[in-house]
């Protein structure tokens, strides 16, 4: 069991998407840094579609009414448990009664939480993902607050067996971290630069040639006006070559919309299902991580890649991520 002392500015419970219903115009959700927590997850030996805490910078303060394997992935919001430092992408073995809180935001501006065996809350349509806008899923579809106690489902026999690896009984410490961690260039990114990949969006041949060419060679900034549906930027103004109307149609994570004023919309994890908008571009998923990272006043820079760069980029990373699987697998033999 854990308890929410303080739950932050914004904390939910989020797996990888309610999939299957868009349909019948029902969003996917879900988290918005798939990468971080799917690494999270494999490093407690859950199964990586197991829901995880969804933090956002200003992190909440949890206390563990038991024993609990944890990991904590993704933007660094600083960490500790009772005062000593928990460091990132690894697994940590939290004794009873001991707390976790967050401090400063470093870097990025979400991290996510997984506990080995998983929250313990109910699924609706197939997903344990809170949208807010809803009220379903998560905590009584919500935010979570202080007060709230969440049940952690047993966990499976790799993450006995990492507690067993963890737990050697020579310490008084409330906490033990792993000796290894996730290798940096699986997580790292050009988040400094900013730089995200873009593939040519369905209606990119509309925009004026002048738009077509400031999308790749201008920075535009993320604004306040922006959340978990997605990302309004400032940046050059982009316009169709002549006005067009247009049908609704299928958007996805990473699609760039730009409305008529000419200021793009990317869309995230919380997105509609259809779009009446032009989309000029369309985000690689292996810069979804990135693009879930940054936060008001950051920069991006958009680089075009072709769909066959993109898959290219896109099994690589895969590729990685087995190999840490497999990597914890041979840490408990």
């Amino acid at each position: 069991m854990m308890t929410i002392t303080k739950p932050g500015m914004l904390t939910t419970i989020q797996d990888l998407g309610r999939n299957g219903y868009q349909k019948y115009g029902v969003i996917t959700s879900g988290v918005m840094d798939p990468s971080a927590s799917r690494i999270a997850n494999i490093l407690v030996g859950n199964q990586e579609k197991e829901a995880t805490l969804e933090i956002t910078l200003l992190g909440p303060v949890i206390e563990f009414s038991e024993n609990a394997l944890i990991s904590i992935c993704g933007g660094d919001l600083s960490p500790s448990i009772d005062g000593r430092t928990a460091r990132l992408w690894r697994p940590l073995l939290v004794k009873k009664g001991s707390r976790l809180q967050f401090g400063q935001c470093k870097s990025g501006c979400r991290c996510y939480l997984a506990v080995a065996g998983g929250f313990s809350v109910r699924s609706v349509m197939g997903s344990k993902s809170t949208y807010l806008r809803a009220g379903i899923g998560g905590v009584n579809g919500r935010a979570l607050k202080s007060g709230d106690r969440i049940p952690i489902d047993t966990p499976r026999e790799l993450s006995t067996r990492l507690i067993q690896h963890l737990d050697r009984g020579k310490t008084n410490r409330t906490f033990v971290e792993s000796d290894w961690s996730v290798v940096s260039s699986l997580y790292h990114t050009n988040e400094k630069d900013g730089i995200v990949h873009v593939i040519k969006g369905r209606q990119f041949n509309l925009f004026s040639i002048e738009s077509q060419k400031l999308l790749f060679t201008e920075p535009f900034e993320v604004t306040s006006q922006s959340d978990r549906m997605g990302y309004r930027l400032k940046g050059p103004t982009l316009a169709l070559e002549k006005p067009k109307e247009m049908i609704s149609e299928a958007v996805d994570f990473g699609t760039i919309q730009v409305p008529s004023e000419g200021n793009p919309i990317v869309l995230l994890a919380d997105r509609q299902t259809t779009g009446g908008y032009p989309k000029i571009g369309q985000i690689a998923t292996v810069d979804l991580s990135l693009l879930a990272q940054t936060k008001p006043g950051d920069s991006l820079r958009f680089i075009e890649i072709t769909h066959a760069e993109a898959e290219h980029l896109y099994l690589k990373k895969e590729s990685n991520i087995q190999l840490l699987k497999n990597g914890v697998l041979l840490k408990c033999r």
